[in-house]
């Protein structure tokens, strides 16, 4: 599926909710990378961060919001190609722990 030219459509309020949440989740991560940095934190920091501030639930939140515009607007056929590109991601595992990320294939 060509993807390069196609819109989908987010009513604004939940567009904005999202994009609220994103807005915190990177502007507290930037400011607790640099304390961790300057060693005024730690990795517990970020953790109790992320579970203080419920940002799985609220990126899973998120998540929904694109999956139901998807879902609604989209064919079958185009959204199981939509999940299959979802599942190529990188995933936390017990067993693999945090993999450092290759980006060597990587722009920006």
């Amino acid at each position: 599926m060509d993807m390069s030219d196609r819109e989908i459509r987010i009513p604004l309020a939940e567009a904005v909710a999202v994009l609220q949440d994103l807005n915190e989740f990177v502007v507290s991560l930037d400011r607790l990378r640099s304390r961790v940095g300057s060693g005024t934190a730690d990795e517990s920091t970020v953790g109790t961060f992320v579970f203080d501030w419920d940002v799985l639930g609220r990126l899973a939140r998120a998540r929904q919001v694109f999956g139901v515009a998807l879902d609604e607007q989209l064919t079958e056929e185009e959204n199981l190609e939509i999940d299959e590109l979802c599942e190529q991601g990188r995933f936390y595992t017990d067993n693999v722990g945090y993999p450092s990320p290759d980006r060597s294939d990587q722009s920006g």
